[in-house]
């Protein structure tokens, strides 16, 4: 480790929020000061459902020009969002505004990917689970509409905030491996975009986590460096895995719940993929191997729904509610049924399952939110046991990162339905990593993924869930 201490600034970009957040780094020191926070609401426009990219973008310049004015001599910026969305740009230029991944129009792109190259191709070129939203998917729905002919280029949103940040157009190789065009070991897969008729040239130059983009002049006369982080959102969440075992499962737990382990090599085989795991690249090379559960999205949008018509209602109050419904009066649904995928009245769409399975329907507020959470929870313990099947990999620990490490509910079911310790922490876990690679490519800190989580263990505030 340096003796070293310094500062730099994180944008973590959510599917409901955004924040920059300042992390203060040394030998014995990690440290993050909220600068902003702000809301990531999506726009619905006669085409489509879409993303408020210009707003993201004014947002984040206020946040890292406050950050620069907080602490002098900032070292450093760097951007991570979720994963699979884009702009399209000509020249420079974007072309219209971002698509958000829950857009209806990617079904018709699933079916024309398909009539090329079918769901078992797919993954052995690229190892991932298949979503009707992956990027590959996105692009052949705007081949339909010929925007995909009009445009030079493609940025992923966290790269494309980087261009307009630098000038400089780049891929970030962590989220790029979300776009399915990928090959498992990180480099963009010309043969599968041949076979797709894209062209390679759409595609930018790859760099990888603590690699230099350029520079920015968000505040005033002070140049900044603009580094990339883990831009994949759960890249840098894993990163920041406040893990000493070399084998644990990781839960990281928000909009969505990515459950998996790491890896040094990808898994595709057939059952992996007949499984629904994916082959991600992680920070430091590292696999991530994991499937993607829908997460805490199920509870905001059933929160949400019934503020409608009351606005009185309190997350809080529901999950202490919540938390005296007696063990199993409510049941487990499928959160990974492609009905819970769009906004709306979830309530609703739950009940719906459940009724067509003739099982109980819960009848309070609070008795829904359990049945949330017991349904989460059943999902992460059946996805760690058949990642434990699939990499002949025994998993003692598994710890939970990110928002949803703060629901003391979710991680106590989690923790008996697992039969596992769940260690719960750090809440801002996307930023921490974000603050960590950069951190390191300042020469504040050194050393590989060990040593990094070594810091967050000792800085951190960890809370362990035993099972009952």
């Amino acid at each position: 480790m340096s003796t070293a201490h310094g500062s730099v600034a994180a944008v973590d970009l959510g599917a409901s929020g955004g924040r920059v957040m300042l992390g203060h780094v040394g030998e014995h020191e990690l440290r993050l000061e909220t600068v902003a926070r702000f809301e990531n609401e999506p726009v619905r426009t006669p085409d489509g459902l879409h993303w408020n990219i210009l707003e993201l973008y004014r947002r984040l310049r206020e946040g890292v020009a406050e950050a620069a004015i907080r602490a002098p001599g900032l070292l450093s910026v760097g951007i991570d969002s979720w994963a699979v969305d884009y702009g399209l740009l000509r020249a420079g230029t974007l072309l219209g505004v971002p698509y958000h991944y829950r857009d209806s129009r990617t079904a018709d792109g699933v079916r024309d990917v398909h009539a090329v190259a079918g769901p078992e191709e797919l993954y052995r070129h690229n190892g991932l689970q298949h979503l009707p939203f992956n990027t590959l998917f996105q692009l052949a729905a705007d081949r339909r509409t010929g925007l995909l002919d009009v445009a030079d280029r493609v940025l992923l949103l966290p790269d494309l905030l980087a261009y307009w940040l630098t000038g400089v157009q780049v891929a970030e190789r962590t989220n790029a491996s979300t776009t399915g065009l990928l090959d498992p070991g990180g480099a963009w897969n010309q043969a599968l975009m041949e076979q797709l008729d894209l062209d390679r040239s759409l595609f930018p130059t790859l760099v990888s986590p603590g690699d230099t983009i350029g520079e920015t002049d968000a505040h005033d006369e002070h140049r900044i460096r603009v580094t990339a982080a883990g831009s994949h959102d759960t890249a840098s969440a894993v990163a920041a895995v406040p893990a000493a075992e070399e084998s644990f499962a990781y839960i990281s737990c928000g909009t969505w719940s990515l459950v998996g382990v790491e890896l040094d090599e990808p898994v595709l085989s057939e059952e992996s993929r007949a499984a629904g795991f994916t082959n991600e690249l992680g920070v430091d090379g590292r696999i991530r191997y994991l499937h993607n559960v829908t997460g805490l999205w199920l509870l905001s949008e059933s929160v949400a729904h019934w503020r409608r018509s009351d606005p009185t209602v309190e997350l809080s109050t529901l999950l202490a509610q919540a938390a005296d419904v007696p063990p199993g009066r409510v049941p487990v649904f499928d959160t990974d049924d492609e009905r819970f995928l769009p906004p709306g009245d979830m309530p609703t769409r739950i009940a719906a399952w459940l009724s067509e399975r003739d099982l109980p329907v819960p009848g309070t507020r609070a008795e829904f939110v359990r049945c949330i959470l017991e349904s989460l929870a059943d999902a992460y313990a059946r996805t760690i046991t058949t990642a434990e099947k699939l990499t002949g990999r025994s998993v003692p620990v598994v710890h939970v990162v990110g928002g949803g490490s703060r629901n003391t509910l979710l991680c106590r079911l989690t923790a008996e339905r697992t039969g596992r310790p769940v260690i719960a922490g750090p809440v801002e876990a996307t930023a921490t990593g974000n603050v960590l690679v950069q951190a390191r490519a300042a020469g504040l800190i050194h050393g590989g993924l060990d040593e990094l989580r070594s810091l967050v263990r000792r800085t951190q505030n960890l809370k362990t869930h035993l099972p009952s």
